[in-house]
């Protein structure tokens, strides 16, 4: 089956050792470190794993899984052992998602780099696989499962049992029908393109063939001008259409001759409709296509609560991987809580609690190394100091030389700013956000004077320690810390610029009082209290201040809340646990992946107006109200639920949920289809009616249906409403992790209204 992807595989030195195999220590703790004989397979893509050489092999990872390879010295784990272990022989496979990372420790150098070298070269290659490229590995990984005694070919019983691996419920004669139809060679088994022969007459889509033939005159071909009729009627692409059938047929057009007479066949209509042209998401809103150059308040801003933790927040571990895996997936505001460390070193972690410390010196690190790799847009620190002045010194001293150029440490014109800088403004620069002891402006006129005398600093740090963010403690714990706390450090005081952190008393207060460089947060409890109790003042606010909210202390097993509603108040940083998957990180996810990911989206108009007179609990005019009709026709590839169980074949739905102002916040679903996941059909409409569209996030579900308990999730994909295409689209589902469930997608035909009227429910 190799023969899919052969010619088109790196080869070199490297990949032909790491065929041979290798023996290497696996470490997961101090405690547990144990040798493993690792070998890539031949199919070039999948690494398996056995005791040692020649014993029995279980597969290990697979090469998509993989986003990159770190050497050993990045490695927390590793570098912890280095008295006991060569760093230097060490190397660490880091997995997309939330997979924990793999740490290995070869018997040379020479064989940690054959290792590094040779798996970032396929990482390098599967991440720039074409969609043919990418099918082809799906179905060469689908034979190694299937040939079950690995000798490259498959006989019908083999095939059999792929077929329910795959989710496929088929009679038994029509399968060997299929079977006996792709065996060209007439040997009795599957090799290669015979294999993918089968899979193609598996996978025909008579509801697309049908689509097709309703603008082909002669079912055969589109036109050039049939084409067009197809985008402008059904794809809504309006006057764009002709210079698009074009570009799209050169595109997705297989054959030569196709191309050169402007005409799309049947192959290159369905490679058009799977493409992410024919996606969902709109491909416009790919790039960096909003303006970046408004304040920082009108933003949207990708928020981390608790960061360093990658479990729960009581005995959960604390680890530098937090801030890594957050910042690559685009988040721009991280949480560091400091609390005096042994050696005169900081430390990070959730104070009071069992989780694991790590020294601040490493989180700085690691956020100078990986600030930037998502996004250039700033980053900002958001620090909960707990240390003493000593040590507070120490941490202004890290900030400042770890991070050098990139950390923001004056305004930046060393003149007093009547707003916010925007995130343009401030490209690559990481900012932190705490408490002050002086305004700007003081900062400004007097940047080296000291306080006058003793009573004037205990004062200005009486100030700002009411300041802080309140931690959500128990009634007992709310008795006890009424404890002296450290004075705060000029040093440090002195980083926090365009972030000063404020205590929120009222709306009323906040305008008198504070300056539109100050910030507060609110625990999710108040946040929600406000929004019901003065929405619209909350609107208000929001427009020339930042707001942050987190989650209440009482989730200590890391549970999110759903951030929709503070964002409907235009709150800004709305920090989610993000190590923990679900729907509250699905929506974050949804939200923020239009922009480049760039961990900003710029709220609407009626939220960056001061004289907004929008109320998130009770939205009214002038909002265009819309209906959205989705017809869920088809599902393709959907995987197993459960992929120990061979004979169990799942019973798909699909549930459209809606998310938004509190009236346009539903859910729908279709009825299910028994023992399909490989090509079930649906074909039912969905109708939803929507005030605020500018608010809307749609998410697809796809469920195991299951009658004796809750319905098991397959997969999802959530996007904006303003990301939306309409017409005939495919929705590539994610994993719980946000992770490519390829090839497994939905098509559905999307159209939306103007108005409420004239549509059932």
């Amino acid at each position: 089956m190799a023969s899919l992807l052969q010619g088109r595989l790196p080869v070199n030195q490297d990949l032909l050792l790491m065929q041979k195999g290798t023996l290497m220590r696996k470490v997961r703790s101090k405690s547990w470190k144990k040798l493993r004989y690792f070998r890539l397979q031949d199919d070039g893509m999948t690494v398996w794993h056995a005791r040692q050489a020649g014993g029995r092999a279980k597969p290990s990872f697979s090469i998509s899984d993989v986003d990159t390879v770190r050497e050993g010295h990045e490695s927390e784990l590793l570098r912890n052992l280095a008295e006991e272990l060569p760093l230097e022989q060490g190397f660490t496979i880091v997995f997309h998602g939330r997979r924990s990372n793999l740490d290995l420790v070869a018997n040379s150098v020479e064989e940690a780099q054959i290792w590094m070298q040779g798996l970032q070269l396929l990482v390098d290659f599967v991440t720039s696989m074409d969609q043919q490229e990418r099918l082809d590995q799906w179905l060469s990984d689908w034979f190694q499962h299937g040939d079950k005694n690995q000798d490259g070919r498959m006989t019908f019983g083999e095939v059999q049992r792929l077929l329910h691996l795959m989710n496929v419920e088929m009679d038994q004669d029509h399968a060997f029908q299929l079977f006996q139809r792709a065996d060209a060679s007439q040997s009795g088994t599957l090799e290669g393109e015979e294999f993918v022969e089968f899979y193609k007459s598996l996978t025909q889509r008579p509801e697309v063939q049908e689509l097709f033939e309703k603008f082909s005159s002669d079912g055969q071909k589109l036109t050039l001008l049939e084409f067009v009729d197809f985008l402008q009627e059904e794809q809504k692409e309006g006057e764009r259409a002709s210079d698009l059938a074009l570009e799209l047929i050169d595109c997705y057009e297989p054959s030569d001759s196709g191309k050169l007479r402007h005409v799309l066949s049947m192959d290159g209509f369905l490679s058009y409709l799977y493409s992410k042209d024919g996606d969902i998401f709109n491909p416009t809103c790919l790039p960096i296509y909003q303006d970046m150059t408004q304040p920082l308040n009108q933003y949207y801003i990708s928020s981390s609560h608790n960061t360093y933790l990658v479990g729960d927040q009581l005995c959960g571990q604390s680890s530098v991987e937090g801030y890594i895996r957050a910042l690559k997936r685009g988040c721009r505001c991280v949480e560091v809580d400091i609390w005096d460390g042994p050696s005169g070193e900081p430390i990070v972690y959730h104070g009071h609690t069992l989780t694991s410390r790590i020294p601040f010196k490493d989180v700085v690190a690691a956020i100078g190394q990986y600030a930037f790799q998502t996004s250039d847009y700033p980053v900002i620190l958001s620090l909960e100091n707990h240390c003493s002045w000593e040590q507070q010194e120490i941490i202004a001293r890290h900030l400042t030389e770890i991070l050098g150029n990139q950390l923001l440490s004056t305004t930046l014109d060393g003149h007093l700013p009547t707003q916010l800088p925007s995130p343009e403004e401030l490209r690559r620069k990481i900012l932190v956000k705490g408490k002050k002891l002086k305004t700007l402006e003081e900062d400004l006129e007097e940047e080296e004077e000291e306080p006058e005398s003793e009573l004037e600093e205990a004062e200005l740090q009486l100030e700002a320690q009411m300041e802080s963010e309140p931690q959500e403690l128990s009634p007992r714990s709310k008795d006890k810390k009424k404890k002296s706390k450290p004075i705060l450090c000029p040093s440090l005081s002195a980083l926090v610029v365009y972030l000063k952190a404020v205590t929120f008393y009222s709306f009323t207060h906040s305008r008198e009082h504070y300056r539109f460089y100050e910030t507060s947060s609110f625990s999710e409890a108040k946040a929600k209290s406000l929004i019901k109790e003065a929405g619209n003042e909350f609107v208000l606010h929001n427009t020339w201040q930042l707001s942050r909210v987190y989650p209440s202390g009482l989730r200590t097993d890391s549970s999110n809340y759903n951030p929709q509603e503070f964002w409907n108040a235009g709150c800004q940083m709305v920090a989610l646990n993000m190590q923990t998957a679900g729907l509250e990180m699905d929506l974050c996810d949804g939200l923020f992946r239009q922009n480049a990911g760039s961990g900003y989206v710029l709220k609407p108009d009626f939220l960056r107006d001061a004289q907004s007179s929008f109320h998130p609990e009770r939205p009214i005019s002038p909002f265009k109200a819309q209906t959205l009709l989705i017809q869920v026709i088809s599902g393709q590839q959907l995987p197993k639920v459960d992929k120990t169980k061979e004979e169990s074949i799942v019973d798909p739905l699909v549930r459209v949920e809606i998310f938004g102002v509190r009236p346009d916040t539903s859910r729908q679903e279709t009825s299910y289809v028994e023992n399909n996941g490989f090509n079930p059909y649906w074909g039912q409409t969905l109708c939803f009616r929507v005030l605020v569209p500018e608010l809307a996030l749609l998410r697809f579900v796809v469920k195991d249906y299951d009658w004796k308990s809750r319905n098991d999730f397959i997969g999802q994909y959530t996007l904006p409403w303003n990301c939306m295409q309409q017409g005939y689209r495919h929705i590539h589902l994610l994993s719980k992790d946000g992770i490519s469930l390829h090839p497994a997608s939905i098509f559905v035909h999307i159209c939306t209204r103007e108005g409420l009227e004239g549509v059932e429910s």
